[in-house]
């Protein structure tokens, strides 16, 4: 049965609709970057004439008993260095390259990305999810689906176009709305982006980003990948439980008692076995569980076994920290390409290859917006604008005497509203985290906390707002089932999951921080001599 030609969506009104304009009108990330820099080449030259200076805390590293401690000794007068005088425009043109080579997160993402994107092209994470979610109890289906959302990101955007159709399908299947399950898996999906079981490609991307932005007040710091892991761990399992409440309290009444064109429930589609496996991809599968679970094995037996690759007697997790891309790369690969081979849709290395390749293709315009957020960084911290920024804004901060806990929520509603203006949140955060992560620095807020509250009001709002390139697929999704479907019927669907999101994840980073639980390895809480 094909799906009736999406129609026209009617334009939103009021605070949405203006938001929407307002987002429409913004350049292409890359040129906001562009006018990021030219602003910082123009400041600092005006600082250099006008003699900008600061004291900054002079930081000193030593190890003691194998730890790397930070201590202050005294201060140190930092001033504004002009990126227009002839020195500046010289250090722009011969540092070019070096900038964009050395651009923390580029490396990292690019070869995390090959990993999972062949095992997503191989059909292989298509595959898992359909088996994980034909084989839900109807009474666990809607945690289910929140939670196969909220993990969905482990293979970056492919469960916004996986998972909504098979959602639709199950909850018609047994008799409810197709609407209640698509709004139920949209909500793991984009409103838990963050949260996740493992280690996901976001991770190592927005710890390079955040190395970044704390570099510019204490070079030697340095943001593992995994800093926020116990924190995303414990967010899957708590916005699984939100999104249930939400679904089962709010938004499956509402859709009980609607007549089937409205979205309301109907009699199944005879005939639609589209969520079921079919056997090529069950036999995948199989070949795809023995291979991951070797190269599991594999990898614990390098981290534990003494004389191994990434056993170190000193410090267990150091190693296997500092591999955790690569390990990723590998992770993903094995099975991939084993469940590619028996499926059928690997039948040569040059498939495997290609399916890499394709890859990094689609990486074209990140890669582009890498170049240009390298230059903005590099030019902020070479001028020693983000010291002054950092240096004024903590000590306005401190002067506040707000607690650790309120500056935290502020952060979070401020990237919450920001994120209704650009989606991105690579290149939300490149702008982010060179002012804020050395201004938190500053009251003793951890890059890796900072990191963690960034991730909060980047992902609640994801669901609603107009700037979500994957909304028109779930719209599409939705007029399948509910043709007058449009704007305004996704964002009242979404809406108060969006809602609820906030609320309980922003209580649990606040409930977080008083209980001093670590974010994660590497992941403390505070930082500062005596933190």
């Amino acid at each position: 049965m094909t799906a009736p030609a999406p129609t026209e969506p009617p334009r939103s009104r009021g605070v949405l609709s203006r938001v929407e304009r307002l987002g429409n009108r913004l350049p292409d990330p890359a040129t906001l970057f562009i006018v990021g820099a030219v602003l910082v080449m123009v400041i600092s030259q005006i600082g250099a004439w006008r003699g900008w200076s600061v004291e900054k805390p002079k930081i000193v590293h030593a190890i003691v008993d194998g730890k790397d401690i930070a201590r202050v000794e005294g201060t140190e007068t930092v001033t504004a260095q002009g990126l227009l005088s002839a020195d500046g425009l010289y250090w722009c043109l011969s540092s070019m390259v070096r900038n964009f080579i050395n651009f923390p997160p580029l490396g990292i993402v690019l070869v995390g990305l090959m990993g999972i994107g062949l095992a997503e092209r191989s059909g292989c994470v298509g595959a898992l999810l359909k088996a994980v979610a034909a084989r839900t109890p109807g009474s666990l289906l809607t945690p289910m689906m929140v939670f196969l959302g909220v993990n969905a990101s482990l293979a970056t955007d492919a469960g916004y176009v996986v998972l909504p159709p098979i959602a639709a399908v199950l909850y018609k299947a047994t008799g409810r709305s197709p609407l209640v399950g698509i709004g139920a898996v949209f909500a793991g999906i984009g409103g838990g982006f963050s949260a996740n079981l493992c280690i996901t490609s976001l991770d190592p991307l927005l710890a390079g980003l955040t190395q970044a932005g704390a570099q510019i007040i204490d070079p030697a710091c340095t943001v593992k990948p995994t800093c926020n892991w116990y924190f995303m761990i414990a967010a899957t399992f708590l916005l699984t439980g939100a999104g249930w409440w939400v679904t089962a309290r709010i938004i499956e009444p509402r859709f009980r008692g609607l007549a089937p064109e409205h979205g309301g429930p109907a009699a199944p589609m005879a005939g639609d076995h589209s969520h079921l496996l079919k056997p090529q991809e069950r036999r995948g599968l199989a070949a795809a569980g023995v291979v991951f679970a070797l190269t599991i094995g594999l990898v614990v037996a390098m981290v534990t076994v003494p004389g191994w690759p990434l056993y170190l007697r000193s410090d267990p997790s150091a190693r296997w920290i500092a591999s955790i891309v690569p390990l990723l790369f590998f992770v993903f690969l094995t099975p991939g390409v084993a469940y590619g081979v028996v499926a059928g849709t690997i039948k040569s290395d040059k498939d495997a290859a290609r399916m890499m390749g394709s890859t990094m293709s689609e990486m074209g315009p990140y890669i582009v917006l890498a170049f240009f957020a390298a230059q903005f960084i590099e030019y902020f911290r070479y001028s020693n604008l983000g010291v002054m920024v950092a240096m004024k804004g903590g000590q306005a901060l401190a002067s506040a005497e707000l607690p650790p806990w309120a500056l935290l929520v502020a952060f979070v509603c401020m990237v919450m509203m920001l994120n209704l203006l650009i989606a991105s949140a690579s290149a939300k955060y490149a702008f982010i985290a060179p002012v804020f992560v050395p201004m938190l620095m500053q009251v003793g807020i951890s890059p890796a906390l900072t990191q963690a509250a960034y991730r909060v009001g980047d992902s609640v709002t994801n669901t609603i707002t107009p700037l979500n390139s994957y909304l028109i697929v779930i719209l599409v999704v939705m007029q399948k089932y509910v043709p007058k479907a449009g704007m305004g019927t996704l964002v009242a669907l979404m809406l108060p999951y969006a809602v609820v999101f906030w609320v309980v994840w922003t209580a649990m980073l606040v409930l977080w921080v008083q209980m001093g639980i670590p974010l994660g390895p590497g992941g403390g809480l505070w930082y500062g001599v005596g933190k």
